[in-house]
């Protein structure tokens, strides 16, 4: 009787959802494996400009600050 509870959610699961989690885990294991995009491969180009822009825009703010508050970095709040 107990198996017979069991045997058909095991059923289901192996005729419908088994497959497709298969199918979708070894196209996501190919796309992954095919590396970026040429889209994905420009926008990761801009963010490495972005962040280039941003380090100079702290170390300019840390010049400054280390010009007008020299103390600044001992500070903590």
């Amino acid at each position: 009787m107990n198996t017979d509870i069991l045997m058909a959610p095991i059923i289901i699961f192996m005729i419908f959802v088994a497959p497709i989690w298969l199918i979708l885990h070894y196209r996501s294991k190919r796309q992954v494996s095919q590396g970026l995009t040429e889209e994905e491969f420009s926008q990761l180009n801009e963010l490495i400009a972005k962040a280039d822009k941003m380090s100079h825009r702290i170390e300019t703010l840390e010049a400054i600050l280390d010009s007008e508050a020299p103390q600044w970095r001992n500070r903590h709040d």
